[in-house]
């Protein structure tokens, strides 16, 4: 059941989960039975999988047969990164009439139960985020202290230090837009391909004056399959945050 009343939220509206997949076929039939569970009205996933090897465009193929409308499967042909991954799903989910796009991880380390709590706040501001670092927000107690450092340090120290930015969580994956912000923002000017799109996305976002809500979440350990975050992704997207300041230092909304 949704943890917080849809009252404010328009019966007519309609929100799309993007889900970008890469050897992610144990989680799936998982993760769509609990987003289905949720009876969000106007809920629909759109899954963007670049060819995995383990079967997974396969099994959301399966998904979107038995689930017509409520699931949709894009197919890449390639690994291509997560970052050209969300920009494809997004400006799919535009193209298909989406008024709210969430983006979230296969792995459930994003919580399915926040989706109404998310759903409620963005009413109120242009993207809200599923937060571990404000009041409220945990990590998965498994995590190790150098795991955790490193963390906060990437948020706290280097990509909000570096940036001047106001959020909190400025590498989370678990987030959602509003139409207009995503067009405001305009996808084509977004470059960074690694993890270190979340942090251009956040900043796009707060240079382009959009207001930013967190809310928090536990953030759990993935259950399934392996972790995509080598150290060679680590510090590519610690470089990426100075990129990232000098490509936008001067940007402005697209509409």
């Amino acid at each position: 059941m949704p943890d917080e009343p849809l009252h404010d939220v328009p019966t007519d509206a309609k929100t799309l989960v993007v889900v970008p997949t890469y050897n992610e076929a144990g989680n799936l039939f998982t993760l769509i039975a609990e987003l289905q569970a949720l009876g969000v009205p106007g809920l629909a996933v759109l899954i963007v999988d670049d060819n995995s090897p383990d079967g997974t465009g396969r099994v959301a193929d399966t998904l979107a047969d038995r689930l017509p409308g409520f699931v949709n499967v894009r197919h890449r042909p390639q690994k291509l990164g997560l970052g050209r991954a969300y920009v494809d799903g997004f400006q799919q989910a535009l193209g298909m009439g989406a008024d709210y796009v969430f983006q979230m991880d296969a792995d459930f380390s994003h919580p399915p139960g926040a989706i109404p709590t998310m759903l409620a706040a963005i009413q109120e501001c242009d993207v809200v985020v599923g937060s571990r670092y404000v009041a409220g927000g945990e990590l998965d107690e498994r995590w190790s202290w150098w795991r955790r450092f490193l963390s906060w340090w990437a948020n706290e120290v280097w990509s909000r230090g570096l940036l001047r930015l106001r959020a909190h969580d400025i590498t989370a994956g678990f987030k959602c837009w509003r139409r207009a912000t995503l067009l405001g923002i305009g996808l084509n000017q977004v470059r960074c391909n690694g993890y270190a799109f979340q942090v251009e996305m956040a900043y796009l976002s707060e240079r382009l004056g959009y207001t930013t809500k967190e809310i928090p979440i536990y953030f759990e350990d993935r259950r399934i399959g392996k972790s995509k975050m080598s150290s060679w992704v680590k510090l590519e997207g610690a470089a990426d945050v100075f990129r990232i300041w000098y490509r936008h230092r001067n940007a402005k909304r697209a509409i």
